[in-house]
């Protein structure tokens, strides 16, 4: 495993310890005294007019839609990586964890379809992803001595996982279209690209572009995180004058970033969830338990069938034992990040289907966890 990769771990299980404590913080205010005040400050105004361009909304959607274009970012950056000079590139060692991925999508939509799609079917794109970040720092922790190629396994499939998720939220939350915004970035990045391709341009220039797209996406009506992933793309993979690839340079300067800011801040917002107003009843328990077990579940279940189903048609010996996939594909059911935030936009302006999400989110994602836990220590090696 390369360097490059391995500090990539590290990051990303140090910024996951970072975000669970920022998710506890949050339930904890939630659900004292200073709720009202931890609430009124999410829905707080904050607008910035520049002439030219301008933008009004809530903190809560300044951070989803504007600081989480980081996060997105650093996504791009991973999958255009991935895709050019790693794990990806590669045809003979990607298909097992594209099939687990996709397995990983299938089945929670599958079950939450039985539990719950017949009474509010919005909720059924918001168990399809894994939380990266979460995933590996419980790996980190409960497997230390893993097979390095199980932590690689994992990595490719929950950046395969959010690039499905990407498509789903382009595909299913982009709002009526303003072309003149649309087309300046989408011509903005063609010449970014084209211009990267041909001279060896300041590696700050790609994420001021970023920045621009960024402005321009939140005037189009596509969602501010494909675009941002769409600028991370338009970033070369050549070499600059000290010899580091371009990309690699952006994602570790700007990596701890997402990981140690962006992320535990999202959750510090996202995951707030008063109790005492909660109210579970008809389709609400039906959403919250639909989303817990499609995540607990449908995730190991589908990350499984789908691993040794791979290899089966393509006559490959299992890399892994099943007790290894089995708990990977627990580990995948930690949606926390990505969920919460495709929850937020499929139960848009409904504050009470929202929460109802959320609740299902935390739920499946820490019974994931416990799952994880008994897989990886309580159920016993294969001998010899």
């Amino acid at each position: 495993m390369t360097r490059a990769v391995l500090a990539f771990l590290r990051t990303e299980a140090g910024g996951g310890v970072m975000l669970a404590l920022a998710a506890l913080i949050a339930v904890l205010i939630a659900n004292s005294v200073l709720g009202p005040s931890y609430f009124a400050l999410l829905k707080t105004p904050l607008s910035i007019d520049l002439g030219v361009w301008s933008m009004q909304a809530s903190l809560k959607d300044w951070v989803k839609d504007g600081l989480m274009a980081i996060f997105f970012y650093v996504i791009g950056l991973e999958l255009k990586r991935e895709m050019t000079v790693g794990e990806l590139s590669d045809h003979r060692t990607v298909l097992m964890p594209v099939a687990a991925a996709v397995g990983g999508v299938l089945a929670p939509i599958a079950l939450y379809a039985l539990l719950a799609g017949g009474g509010e079917p919005r909720g059924w794109p918001v168990p399809v992803a894994t939380d990266i970040a979460f995933a590996l720092a419980a790996l980190a922790i409960l497997a230390p001595r893993a097979d390095p190629r199980l932590r690689l396994f994992l990595l490719t499939l929950a950046v395969i996982d959010d690039l499905i998720a990407i498509i789903l939220i382009a595909a299913l939350f982009t709002t009526s279209l303003s072309w003149p915004p649309l087309i300046s970035a989408v011509l903005l990045l063609c010449l970014l690209w084209a211009a990267g391709r041909r001279w060896p341009l300041p590696v700050w220039i790609y994420p001021l572009a970023g920045l621009l797209t960024w402005a321009l996406a939140s005037q189009s009506g596509v969602h501010t995180s494909v675009m941002a992933v769409a600028a991370a793309m338009a970033t070369p993979v050549r070499r600059g004058e000290d010899g580091a690839r371009t990309i690699e340079t952006l994602e570790h300067a700007i990596h701890p970033l997402s990981a140690y800011v962006v992320l535990p801040v999202f959750a510090f917002c996202a995951a707030g969830l008063s109790l005492g107003d909660l109210s579970l009843s008809g389709s609400s328990a039906g959403v919250a338990a639909g989303i817990a077990l499609a995540l607990a579940l449908g995730k190991p279940v589908g990350v499984t069938l789908f691993t040794l189903g791979a290899a089966r048609l393509a006559g490959l010996s299992p890399v892994f034992e099943l007790r290894q996939i089995v708990s990977i594909g627990c580990l995948c059911g930690i949606g926390f990040t990505m969920s919460l935030f495709i929850g937020g936009l499929a139960f848009a302006g409904d504050e009470s289907g929202e929460t109802v999400a959320r609740l299902g989110v935390l739920a499946g994602s820490l019974l994931s966890l416990v799952m994880a836990f008994i897989a990886f220590r309580l159920w016993p090696e294969r001998q010899g």
